[in-house]
């Protein structure tokens, strides 16, 4: 097993899902706002129930490759969103992936915190060198989220994934971890400096 720590910022704090937060993420999977910009369609609620179960069994992989959080309040545990960070299998290099925050909540606005925790944990514990985000260009409200979280727009991915019967064009951005670092708040330089997980 390869656990991954709370990782506490100012406005939120991200931690292992567990059982109890499926209702959420059947909530946000089987939802058509969203979803909207997600690179994977709608589920249903069984398509939901499965995506869940192996988001779950994703901490019993070894070496563990996907992980996928639930965004809380600092001082509440109960799950606001997700967010997500696939270590890709060559390199040194990992893709930020589903963040997606409940309309109306405490971490509403904070969706660049999400992916600063996760690149902290990422750069620092994971000792990854390159992390890299998208968003499709069509999805207006990002650039801000995707800067503010240390991110440097870098290509346009030509119909990178298909979604509601429509290939889409994807805003790619990075972070390489020297560059990052040197920018880290103190929050993100605890996590930085978090030993590295054991596997068991």
């Amino acid at each position: 097993m390869s656990r991954v720590p709370d990782l506490c910022g100012e406005h939120l704090r991200l931690r292992e899902l567990r059982a109890a937060d499926y209702p959420v993420y059947e909530r946000i999977m089987t939802s058509r706002m969203l979803t909207r910009y997600l690179g994977t369609d709608r589920m249903d609620p069984a398509q939901a129930h499965d995506a869940f179960a192996a988001a779950l069994a994703q901490r019993l992989t070894r070496p563990r490759r996907k992980y996928t959080l639930a965004v809380c309040a600092p001082d509440d545990d109960t799950m606001l969103g997700t967010a997500g960070l696939l270590i890709e299998d060559y390199g040194s290099n990992a893709m930020l992936t589903t963040v997606v925050l409940l309309p109306g909540s405490p971490a509403g606005g904070h969706a660049h915190e999400t992916g600063r925790l996760l690149m902290a944990y990422g750069f620092g514990p994971l000792g990854l060198h390159r992390i890299w985000a998208g968003h499709r260009t069509d999805h207006g409200h990002m650039p801000p989220v995707m800067r503010a979280a240390g991110l440097t727009r870098e290509a346009t991915l030509h119909q990178l994934f298909r979604t509601q019967s429509c290939w889409h064009d994807v805003t790619a951005y990075a972070a390489l971890a020297p560059d990052w670092k040197r920018q880290a708040t103190p929050a993100e330089l605890a996590i930085l400096d978090t030993p590295a997980p054991a596997a068991v």
